[in-house]
């Protein structure tokens, strides 16, 4: 098949194939490259990732098919996501941070055929294939034919979620909705391709994947990968390879500030934050030091991006700004936020029930969010209708949390709940009823929580309580345990 441009503005294409459009127009130019000084061009890129489909068909992996990918950030992971895609499978990202009891679920759920993971004793005792993401395993050639044009409603994408219980649920997104998230995203920021981005994040993330992957390959710009977030080397980074945008969540500006490294970014054309409020007074910080206010926008894995501050105008401190075009947003009448757009996934994988009261009757998602107007038309997320903790970017419920410490006998009664950290944006603190008013056994609470959840759910404050406040319902007054800690000298 001859690809073109304007091959590429047609409707059904999927993500991946605008990568490889993008990159034959800059052939001899890195599309991607690492502190570790790994380059991979735009014609490389497509050997590469045809490779990768390749090694997965021969696993047994067909279109349909999901993959599990739990990574560490490096080129090899960019490959294997890209080969997924091509071959027509689904990718299923996983934090590197899951448990293996968490692991179990995802895999339980999605039922996988392969894993693709740096330490497969991850997923040793569970029913699936398993290969890391090397280079060194890439077939050369086996004569099989990858098929770019997957219809746009094909699924390429089960993005997991907690849900107000606390368990995990897969959003399903199609091809469809991953690129119309990233072409709104070209236009918006004005994406080019002579944009090169600095990806520090997560590649198990909507942010990571949605946005720093997909929209910079449909863009036709560059990536530069930085294995795991560090000030010093996110600078090296951005100045060694003359970077012009640089995505990150609030805790990682925030160690930007602590470091005194702001005005380092100050180069950049474009710095977005995202994935967790953003404190206005570190909002500040940057426009001041950086020279420039971040960008503070809204998506979920469920949607990829919604709302928008703009790159031409003002942007507001607090704000996740406009709607983007194509979304359109909504409040009913208690301040919850629900969408509509090409966007928006589907529903939850396997489960029918949650999908119906995920939707309205008139098929707008309901986020969970709740927000408010201002007179300019940029939105104010002022809560959660649920109890979502968002520490570093990271969603906890404080359900799972108060289940594992329940399993401790010492703890008869529990609640968690999110802290206002100007750093983490918040932290989870965890109140404990014990029995005969014994004091907390820390070590041992701390390792219950370390054998049963990923380190960024483990609580970072501690608190014993004679009892837990209570409605007349019995529902536990997370408000006044917020209140309590504020008023704590």
């Amino acid at each position: 098949m001859v690809l073109t441009r304007e091959w590429a503005k047609n409707w059904r294409l999927n993500p991946t194939a605008a990568v490889l459009i993008a990159a034959a127009d800059g052939a001899a130019n890195p599309s991607l490259a690492s502190i570790h000084q790994q380059y991979v061009t735009g014609s490389q890129l497509e050997l590469l990732t045809a490779s990768a489909a390749r090694r997965f068909a021969l696993a047994g992996v067909r279109p349909g098919d999901r993959v599990l990918l739990s990574c560490a950030s490096s080129i090899e992971t960019v490959l294997a996501y890209v080969g997924i895609l091509r071959l027509g499978a689904v990718v299923v990202p996983a934090n590197i941070g899951y448990t293996s009891a968490e692991l179990e679920h995802v895999v339980t759920d999605s039922t996988p055929v392969l894993a693709v993971i740096d330490d497969p004793s991850r997923v040793s005792k569970l029913p699936l294939g398993v290969t890391r993401p090397s280079l060194d395993a890439l077939p050369i050639d086996t004569g099989l034919s990858i098929e770019l044009d997957a219809p746009h409603d094909a699924p390429a994408m089960i993005a997991y979620t907690s849900g107000t219980t606390g368990r995990p649920k897969g959003a399903l997104l199609s091809r469809g909705n991953l690129l119309a998230g990233s072409q709104v995203l070209v236009s918006e920021w004005a994406w080019t391709s002579d944009d090169r981005l600095v990806h520090a994040l997560p590649m198990f993330h909507m942010h990571g994947l949605g946005v720093g992957l997909n929209a910079t390959f449909t863009a036709g710009a560059s990536i530069v990968v930085v294995p795991r977030f560090d000030v010093g080397d996110v600078v090296a980074a951005v100045r060694d390879h003359e970077a012009t945008m640089f995505f990150g969540v609030p805790t990682m500006y925030a160690r930007f500030r602590d470091a005194d490294r702001l005005a380092d970014l100050s180069g950049l054309r474009l710095l977005v934050s995202g994935s967790a409020p953003l404190d206005p007074v570190l909002f500040a910080a940057i426009a001041d030091e950086a020279g420039q206010a971040p960008i503070e926008r809204y998506g979920m894995s469920e949607t990829v991006m919604l709302t928008s501050n703009p790159v031409q105008g003002q942007r507001k401190a607090g704000s996740v700004g406009r709607p983007l075009p194509g979304v359109s947003v909504r409040l009913d009448d208690e301040g919850g936020v629900q969408v509509i757009g090409p966007n928006v996934f589907s529903g939850y994988w396997g489960r029918v029930e949650e999908t119906r009261e995920a939707f309205t009757d008139d098929g707008w998602f309901r986020t969970g969010d709740i927000g408010e107007w201002d007179d300019d038309g940029y939105l104010y997320l002022i809560g959660r209708a649920s109890d979502l903790i968002i520490t570093g970017g990271y969603n906890v419920y404080p359900r799972e949390v108060e289940d594992a410490l329940r399993e401790h006998a010492s703890v008869i009664d529990v609640a968690v709940v999110g802290l206002p950290d100007d750093t983490w944006g918040e932290t989870v603190a965890a109140f404990i009823v014990t029995r005969d008013d014994s004091d907390i056994d820390l070590s041992a609470l701390e390792q219950v929580v370390g054998e049963r959840l990923a380190a960024y759910k483990r609580p970072r404050t501690w608190r014993r309580v004679n009892e837990l406040p209570r409605n007349a319902m019995g529902k536990v007054r997370r408000d006044v345990l917020r209140q309590q800690e504020r008023m704590r000298p």
